[in-house]
């Protein structure tokens, strides 16, 4: 087995059980950046399984894959027209949020993210 293989092998490993986690419950969307070829085979496991997945080009032979419940991957195919990283802030905190990202932390990214685009006043600057 080469060292490429190795690694897709753990990589596919990883993504089974984020598979296992969401028929469990523990997880409601799934969102994986891969190679194209291990897309492929990923995309035929969801399928065979009946799961529901959308894929994302990103960037030379790289796919974001989302997997999981119908109505969170309803919201992911509203803002996935473009990269991750042009996510408006509010976008950004949606998506964090559905993938499980800790509340708290992702508070703190939106009011970062928020405050570099604009340029309002805080809450605590007006009391």
């Amino acid at each position: 087995m080469s060292m490429e293989e190795y690694d897709r092998f753990g990589a596919m490993k990883l993504y089974f059980h984020q598979i296992y986690e969401l028929k469990k419950g523990v997880r409601h969307l799934v969102l994986c950046t891969m190679s194209g070829d291990c897309a492929r085979l990923l995309i035929d496991r969801l399928k065979s399984q009946c799961i529901d997945y959308v894929e994302q080009p990103a960037g030379t032979d790289k796919v974001n894959l989302y997997f999981g419940r119908r109505q969170c991957l309803d919201v992911v195919r509203h803002f996935i027209s473009k990269p991750l990283h042009r996510l408006t802030p509010e976008e950004d905190f949606m998506l964090g949020v559905m993938l499980g990202y800790d509340l708290t932390m992702q508070c703190e990214r939106f009011c970062n993210r928020r405050s570099d685009t604009f340029s309002e006043p805080s809450l605590a600057a007006v009391l």
